[in-house]
């Protein structure tokens, strides 16, 4: 599956899942725009794309600032004419018991995903609208279907962003926009690594039965997603050219959730 001659833009693209799906979209042809929070970390990505060849620019994104996404949208628009991908990725964990959360992290954490989706996914549809074409992926979970302890803000905002993918499926297919989520189930990067030590003293257990006996105790092998994996189906999305994929959800888990 190729991308030649698209522009995507990927949100929370210096590290992790963002960094593999943009590379991966930029060795299949498009165009990439590095978009983080991280500044120095999406230009060290864009520089490395570019040093391979590819077409590849960073833009300096908070997702829970209006004007800097708008901003950074029409820079991507100046730069290239146009935008053909969004994947927003851009996210972060907090783990604790729902009594002891704070309103500080509950709303920090539901803006990162839930109005970082909803901004960029605006800046996009205006640009997407008027060329009559367009891909967005929003970045879910497993836990956009299924819960867990210790994550009772993040499962709510992963269940909205399911949410938000159908709404804007059904108000962007006559502009030829096409809407759906990946759900990866425990993806080994740094937001992951984390959790590990914060579960296993919240829940007084050791890290490696963590691991084994919370985190991929449903998986049908005892493994993680990896980014590579996730990357695929970012790709296989974006490349689909019909409304017959629109509105969905996939799972990448290793079997967690089969939905």
């Amino acid at each position: 599956m190729g991308l030649k001659d698209k522009v995507a833009v990927v949100t929370g693209a210096a590290s992790g899942i963002g960094k593999e799906i943009a590379c991966t979209f930029a060795r299949a042809g498009a165009a990439v725009v590095i978009a983080d929070v991280d500044a120095a970390g999406a230009d060290r990505v864009a520089g490395h794309l570019k040093d391979e060849g590819r077409q590849s620019i960073a833009v300096p994104m908070d997702v829970t600032n209006e004007a800097q996404v708008d901003a950074a949208m029409a820079a991507v628009i100046n730069a290239f004419g146009r935008i053909d991908i969004l994947v927003s990725n851009a996210g972060v964990q907090i783990v604790a018991p729902i009594d002891e959360f704070t309103f500080a992290d509950w709303k920090r954490l539901m803006a990162i995903h839930l109005d970082g989706a909803f901004l960029t996914t605006r800046a996009a549809l205006r640009q997407m609208y008027k060329q009559g074409s367009g891909c967005i992926i929003y970045m879910g979970s497993v836990h956009s279907k299924e819960a867990s302890v210790l994550k009772a803000p993040y499962v709510t905002a992963k269940h909205g962003l399911i949410g938000l993918a159908k709404a804007v499926a059904k108000e962007g297919a006559k502009h030829g926009v096409r809407v759906n989520t990946i759900c990866p189930g425990f993806v080994r990067t740094p937001l992951v690594e984390t959790q590990i030590p914060e579960q296993a003293r919240k829940l007084g257990k050791s890290e490696a039965a963590i691991i084994k006996e919370i985190m991929l105790k449903d998986t049908v092998d005892g493994e993680f997603t990896t980014v590579q994996e996730v990357a695929e189906a970012a790709l296989f999305f974006a490349a689909f050219e019909s409304n017959a994929l629109t509105g969905q959800s996939l799972n990448v888990s290793h079997g967690w959730s089969m939905q």
